[in-house]
């Protein structure tokens, strides 16, 4: 296989499937922190997919002969726990955000894996790179339009800049 493709490919694959690790934990405790029972149960759907997509990417992972990275996974579960806590803590406004801007990235980086896949001719794969981008879409989309119209986006987006 092409290496100019293949090692970005496991690269950003190996990135993904610990992050999938750490946005599960995160959304976990996001969601037990929410009070509003279908916002609640939106974010709880979210982590189900991030699981999903994390089982997904270790298949890919797998196939493609590799695996995770052990001291990447030991920093983002700790990550994720963290940020799963600290939504009980920090309102409603910064975990909404934060996830917004996180899935944004988690949209481009699934594209270009998907364009590493299609480079080697890896259709099946890129077809399960492609569709986990478009569910990360859906998931960028509930999570920055929750903040669409708050007092603190404009605020946020000096800090941050733009989330596309």
């Amino acid at each position: 296989m092409d290496s100019d493709h293949l090692i970005p490919l496991i690269q950003i694959l190996r990135g993904a499937y610990s992050g999938e690790l750490a946005a599960a934990y995160a959304y976990r405790g996001h969601w037990k922190s929410v009070s509003h029972p279908e916002e609640r149960e939106q974010i709880r759907k979210i982590e189900d997919d991030e699981w999903i997509h994390r089982k997904k990417v270790g298949g890919i992972l797998i196939e493609l002969g590799s695996g995770p990275n052990k001291l990447k996974e030991c920093f983002l579960w700790l990550v994720g726990r963290t940020l799963g806590f600290f939504c009980h803590l920090s309102g409603w406004f910064f975990p909404m955000y934060f996830a917004g801007r996180l899935e944004t990235q988690n949209v481009r980086e699934y594209e270009t894996a998907a364009h590493h896949a299609q480079a080697l001719g890896l259709q099946s794969i890129t077809q399960d790179l492609l569709h986990m981008a478009a569910v990360e879409k859906d998931h960028e989309i509930f999570f920055l339009g929750k903040v669409t119209h708050h007092r603190f986006l404009p605020f946020m987006t000096r800090i941050f800049g733009g989330t596309k």
